[in-house]
């Protein structure tokens, strides 16, 4: 059926030099099947090379065909490894623009979206074990206490898929105990982003926003308005997004986010919030793929080492 002819050569002293000896067994007595061995005079023993002529090559066994096949299209096999996925913490005040900026950082580098709050309410809804607890607390009217919502954001951040893909923790932690906790857990991120926002604009953007009670989307009166006056009509105002509320929030905000920087200034990244979203998510992409870039280089570096 006609042949087809395959060299293999070694390509460094340090890999051991092929022979008939690793390849499965074939009858070279039989006509269906011929070889020979050629050895080169010019070079050293340790880096001869071979050819293996073989006829019939389409009745050769499989695995054969292809160790051998794989080896001349390729060369050296050179094994890649992922960089170690990125871990991300998004800190901003109310209306700060965290949420636009989680969705863009998720949909380019796939990290797994975390929110605290998100995380307390799902444990609940599961009746988990952290869920039941934290319900108690709620159902008294206190606050969770940090030991809990920590544990809950360990455990999640423990999940295959975090691990995997990396994580994107949203507005968390908001207090030097709930910082202080995650350190002592190991749990440290390779950026911390902080979104900084004039108190005016976000002023402005909270009163101005509106929620539609029959489909939960949220609306701004002068940024994202409703689609049609139907809409418009049923639109409310949560109770907390007053002018004097959202004050108080702010100033909570900036006595507790002052606190959480002291342990994160290392790898915190301040940007200006006041900026479109656009050039917001473009100074954020910019330092996470450096962070990668230096990630992958790093990895390349070790398994170097390693060989």
């Amino acid at each position: 059926m006609g042949s087809l002819g395959l060299a293999l050569s070694s390509m460094a002293a340090a890999r051991p030099t092929p022979s008939l000896a690793s390849f499965p067994s074939v009858p070279l007595s039989n006509n269906k099947y011929s070889a020979s061995l050629h050895s080169s005079d010019s070079l050293e023993t340790s880096r001869a090379s071979f050819c293996l002529e073989i006829s019939c090559h389409r009745r050769l066994p499989a695995e054969l065909r292809w160790k051998m096949s794989a080896a001349t299209r390729s060369g050296p096999v050179v094994a890649v490894a992922k960089p170690e996925p990125l871990k991300i913490i998004i800190s901003g005040a109310p209306a700060s623009g965290k949420g636009t900026q989680c969705e863009l950082i998720k949909k380019k580098y796939g990290l797994v979206h975390i929110a605290a709050g998100d995380l307390l309410r799902a444990e609940i809804a599961a009746a988990t074990e952290n869920g039941k607890r934290a319900k108690e607390y709620m159902e008294k009217g206190m606050l969770v206490p940090d030991e809990i919502v920590v544990t809950m954001v360990k455990e999640r951040l423990l999940q295959p898929d975090a691990q995997e893909n990396g994580w994107l923790l949203d507005g968390y932690p908001r207090s030097l105990s709930q910082a202080t906790a995650l350190e002592d857990l190991g749990i440290r991120p390779d950026l911390f982003i902080l979104l900084d926002v004039s108190e005016g604009i976000l002023i402005e953007r909270v009163v101005g926003r509106r929620l539609d009670p029959l489909t939960g989307k949220i609306y701004h009166l002068k940024y994202s308005p409703p689609e049609n006056d139907e809409i418009a009509a049923r639109l409310i105002q949560r109770f907390d997004d007053t002018e004097e509320k959202v004050k108080l929030r702010l100033k909570t905000h900036h006595q507790n986010v002052e606190a959480v920087l002291s342990i994160y200034k290392d790898v915190m990244l301040k940007v200006n919030g006041d900026a479109p979203i656009e050039d917001v998510f473009a100074e954020i992409d910019k330092a996470l793929s450096s962070i990668l870039e230096k990630k992958s280089k790093t990895d390349s570096s070790s398994m170097a080492a390693g060989s």
